[in-house]
């Protein structure tokens, strides 16, 4: 879960313990205010378990002017932090360096209760609009200038930019040089489009990707309800990765043929009170992706 004022969330050492367990190499910093911002701590744990961060996170209302300030500190905040961790080695075709700055709207409850329903969705307003794109411009500007982090927009369920008129009219109006895009296949399909093709459509502007899969069954039931996308979740319309209905051969697939050489980072969004179970979910997730080739 991304809401960090969750009582019920686990201590952050040990979703690192876990991810080093399940085999991973590298993690996320998590929702700003999950990890301490504290770096000599954090590149201890880090390297007391082998492990690397790929990228921090901004997961707040990207839309109103008044919270531009409040952006901007916690993009500094950030990257201060993520620049200062273990990372891994840059490989050959990877684009941009980690590690990045995955930037997502949030926090409007008409959109969140709309999560995967296009076709009701309220769209913001043109000048509402404007004031998103300059926000996402200036985060991304202070954290390639500052402290040379690139910024990746992640289209993301129940905010602002979800649907697929949202990214390609984001795609057009923040410019490549300034940030790139993080697609994420479960957010894809949870949106009604295909995840595939969204990274194929967006292969030149993918920095950075997120997996997760989706239990047909249980988001067939949840979209006829009224309910909020971490609602949903909290049901089990994440499950691990190769028991849900995305086809992650073809992903594979589509990977290859645009050549995409970046980092992957596996999500298993779930309900905090059922943490237990997270490890052997991501070790599921981990081991089915190599039974595919990945």
């Amino acid at each position: 879960m991304d809401d960090v004022k969750n009582p019920n969330l686990p201590a952050w050492e040990r979703v690192f313990d876990e991810a080093a367990a399940a085999g991973y190499g590298g993690l996320e910093l998590g929702p700003y205010g999950y990890v301490p911002l504290e770096s000599a701590q954090v590149a201890t744990a880090l390297a007391d378990r082998n492990l690397f961060i790929v990228a921090g996170t901004i997961f707040d209302d990207l839309v109103s002017p008044a919270n531009g300030e409040n952006l901007l500190r916690q993009t500094d905040e950030i990257c201060a932090v993520i620049t200062r961790l273990p990372q891994p080695e840059q490989v050959p075709g990877q684009r941009f360096r980690t590690p990045y700055l995955t930037v997502m709207d949030w926090g409007h409850d008409k959109r969140d209760f709309a999560a995967g329903h296009s076709d009701r969705a309220p769209r913001l307003s043109d000048p509402d609009w404007a004031g998103m794109v300059a926000n996402i411009k200036a985060i991304a500007e202070l954290a390639r200038s500052k402290y040379g982090v690139r910024s990746v927009v992640h289209p993301h369920a129940g905010g602002y930019i979800e649907f697929a008129d949202e990214i390609e009219r984001i795609s057009s109006d923040v410019p490549a040089e300034l940030a790139g895009f993080c697609i994420d296949t479960g957010h894809s399909y949870y949106a009604g489009m295909d995840p595939v093709e969204t990274l194929k459509r967006y292969a030149d502007r993918l920095d950075y990707v997120h997996f997760k899969d989706i239990d047909e069954r249980v988001f067939r039931r949840v979209l006829g309800e009224r309910i909020r996308f971490f609602e949903a979740c909290a049901q089990g319309v994440m499950c691990p990765i190769g028991r849900g209905v995305i086809d992650y051969p073809a992903v594979k697939q589509a990977l290859e043929e645009i050549g995409y050489h970046g980092f992957i980072t596996v999500e298993q969004e779930r309900d905090p009170l059922s943490v237990a179970g997270s490890l052997a979910d991501v070790k599921e997730s981990r081991d089915y992706l190599r039974s595919v080739g990945f």
